[in-house]
C-alpha cells in the first residue's frame, strides 16, 4: 500500500482506552485490539504519525470507537474492498466514522489512479486475476488527508497534513 499510495503509510489504527490502559483497534490478522505500546514499535524505525479529530468533530469520538468494536473478530481483508465481509486497516476507521457522523473520513480513490503498475504481478496473486482498477478504497494515506482531521505528532515518518 506504501507504494501504491507513494506514501509511507502502510498501517493505520484508532487509539482508544479501555479499563485504563490504552489499546489500537486495528484490522491487522482481523479486527483485533492491540496495546499502544506494541503498536507503535511496529513500524519501520518505529515510526508513527498521530492524528486527531478536530475539534469540532470530536463529538463522533466515542460513537467512531463504539462502531469500530461492532467489526472485532472480521478477518483482514488483503484485496481492500470495501464490503463488511472481511476488513482493511483504514476502511475499519472510515467505516466507523461514517456510521456515527455520517460523513466520509477522507476522499476513497480508485485503484485504478493509483501507482499500482510496479506490483502488478503481486496484486494478481492476491486478486487472483486481473486488476480492479475500478475498486474504490480508502488508503491509510488518503486518511490521514481527512479534513476532519489534524497532525498532532510524528515521529520518524514523513507525515502527511490534512488540508
Amino acid at each position: 500500500i506504501e507504494g501504491v499510495t507513494k506514501s509511507p503509510y502502510s498501517h493505520c489504527g484508532m487509539v482508544m482506552k479501555q479499563d485504563g490502559n490504552w489499546f489500537v483497534i486495528e484490522a491487522l490478522h482481523g479486527v483485533e485490539t492491540t496495546p499502544l505500546r506494541e503498536f507503535l514499535f511496529r513500524g519501520r524505525n518505529h515510526g508513527f504519525a498521530v492524528y486527531r479529530l478536530k475539534s469540532d468533530c470530536q463529538q463522533y469520538v466515542p460513537a467512531t470507537v463504539e462502531n469500530a468494536k461492532k467489526y472485532l473478530g472480521r478477518p483482514y481483508d488483503v484485496r481492500y474492498r470495501m464490503d463488511d465481509e472481511r476488513i482493511y486497516c483504514s476502511e475499519l476507521i472510515f467505516k466507523a466514522y461514517r456510521e456515527s457522523s455520517g460523513q466520509s473520513l477522507g476522499k476513497l480513490v480508485r485503484f485504478g489512479d493509483l501507482n499500482w503498475a510496479p506490483f502488478e504481478e503481486t496484486i494478481h496473486y492476491f486478486e487472483g486475476g486481473p486488476v480492479p482498477l475500478d475498486r474504490e478504497m480508502i488508503t491509510p494515506h488518503d486518511l490521514a488527508l481527512a479534513e476532519q482531521l489534524e497532525l498532532v505528532f510524528a515521529h520518524a515518518i514523513r507525515a502527511a497534513a490534512p488540508e
